[in-house]
């Protein structure tokens, strides 16, 4: 008997070892503010915004690394130091204001010593700017787990002189669409908008609209990255149009689950300890030491994650759980008993016995609530619960989204029937997570706008009796371009269809 008992506290031992993450995960930041440009126009708020994010990302348990008035080598050393401040399982947060630019679809920060530039001068751009997307890269290749970009670099064209042709090219940056799992990207303003650094001459804040709301929403607990963007983008539109001019911040969300910042769940006082104090970066910036996990960690790393489908009888959730299990159960609103999911008709490989299903079902009309979730891992034990936020109109938007990134293939269809006709049946489906279709007719640039019916949220895929899920065209038409403007204000890439 005491043979056996030994017996399992070795093996309970070695299963807490195996659990162990190989790294603690850290909270680590880069911010830079770029002013002082030396061959384009200056700009007066980005230093004063990447401060102001710099002290807000401290109270969230970030170590932050400041730059500020970077020219290209002191933004590559800049870079390097993140780089060496990170590792696999981190959350990682750049931050950029400044000047911004794009060319061809892809996204350039631009130093301070970025040269002036005119028509057919693109490759100079290009080649004394930062890519966007190699940030995006360089965060991949040092396995963190969650990266953050936030660029508030929407402005104009700072190319454009009197009496010259300007580089070719856009102030501000084309959406970032087809991120890496992992990554969550949000700009100051929506596609071919300007960010506003001030609301009128009397507007005494020193930082920019979007970064002083996007700031407060950061510190508001119990909010997702998803609810601050939705809440940012909300506030910062508002104050746009109360004078005239349109500015709709746009996020592109890739997270398999959701990530808190300042508290896994409204109501619970888990704020994270404060980080250590910023590092200040220079001209040449010192060896970064990685920094010590400072943030206590509310969660366990083993937590389930849950996915949200919408279909005509309801919702299905499905929980995802990396710990093998010999048993799942669930209630919503944390009251009331835990009911089982039941098992499915396969073994567990990994077990040696019947799988718990994954997955429940709620109604169409089920409310927002919390779900809670806890589970018996392999050694008997009980785990959980674990609180799942469930909020069906962001849930609906971002499974249609996700249907509709999938099938982008299917977004029209062409038929001759009396003439020539193009379907856009497939779009009225999911038109929940669209807020407007664009189309160009033998057009690269879509400059139409496709009528559909509102959404339903009761019944969401269904298409009203009433609609015309089709447009009558020229025999002549040879194809259509589209573009979706999402519900976030983020928008799709440009489609072609052809006959």
């Amino acid at each position: 008997m005491k043979n056996l008992s030994s017996l399992k506290f070795a093996l309970a031992a070695v299963l807490m070892l195996l659990a162990l993450p190989a790294y603690a995960e850290k909270r680590v930041a880069l911010v830079i503010g770029n002013n002082d440009y030396k061959n384009v126009p200056k700009l007066q708020k980005a230093v004063n915004d990447a401060r102001a994010m710099g002290d807000t990302l401290k109270q969230l348990g970030f170590t932050v690394m400041v730059a500020e008035n970077q020219n290209r080598q002191q933004f590559s050393q800049s870079l390097l130091a993140f780089d060496n401040a990170v590792g696999p399982g981190d959350t990682a947060f750049f931050f950029y204001a400044g000047h911004g630019f794009e060319i061809a679809g892809q996204n350039y920060l631009l130093p301070t010593d970025v040269p002036a530039a005119t028509e057919g001068q693109e490759e100079l751009v290009r080649d004394a700017s930062v890519l966007a997307d190699r940030i995006v890269e360089r965060l991949q290749s040092r396995q963190v787990r969650t990266s953050i970009l936030v660029f508030d670099a929407c402005r104009n064209n700072p190319f454009e002189r009197s009496g010259t042709r300007a580089v070719v090219g856009g102030g501000g940056l084309a959406p970032m669409t087809q991120l890496p799992e992992g990554v969550f990207s949000i700009f100051s303003a929506g596609y071919k908008q300007t960010a506003l650094d001030r609301l009128s001459n009397d507007d005494t804040s020193p930082n920019s609209v979007f970064t002083r709301t996007f700031a407060k929403e950061l510190l508001q607990p119990g909010e997702d990255l998803v609810e601050v963007a939705q809440h940012t983008r909300k506030l910062v539109s508002e104050m746009a149009d109360s004078i005239g001019h349109r500015q709709i911040p746009a996020y592109t969300d890739q997270m398999v689950d959701n990530v808190f910042l300042n508290g896994a769940a409204k109501g619970q006082s888990d704020a994270a300890k404060p980080a250590a104090p910023a590092q200040q970066v220079a001209a040449a910036i010192p060896p970064v030491v990685a920094p010590r996990n400072t943030t206590p960690q509310t969660d366990s790393t083993n937590a389930p994650i849950a996915s949200f489908s919408r279909h005509n009888g309801g919702w299905t959730v499905v929980f995802s759980i990396a710990d093998p299990t010999l048993g799942i159960s669930w209630r919503m609103g944390g009251a009331g008993d835990f009911r089982e999911t039941g098992f499915l008709d396969t073994l567990d490989p990994r077990t040696r016995k019947r799988m718990p299903n994954p997955s429940i079902e709620l109604a169409a009309d089920a409310p927002a609530a919390t779900i809670e979730v806890r589970y018996i891992d392999a050694s008997g034990d009980m785990q959980g619960p674990f609180p799942i936020k469930f909020d069906p109109e962001a849930a609906l938007l971002r499974d249609q989204r996700k249907i509709l990134d999938m099938t982008a293939t299917s977004w029209l269809s062409f038929r001759e029937f009396n003439g020539l006709l193009v379907y856009y049946t497939h779009l009225m489906s999911y038109r929940c997570a669209i807020r407007e279709v664009r189309i160009g007719i033998d057009s690269a640039v879509p400059d139409k706008v496709l009528k559909m019916p509102p959404c339903d949220p009761r019944d969401p895929s269904a298409i009203p009796a009433s609609a015309t899920p089709y447009l009558k065209l020229s025999p002549t038409t040879q194809f259509i371009s589209v573009e979706l403007t999402y519900r976030d204000g983020s928008l799709s890439e440009i489609k072609s269809f052809r006959r």
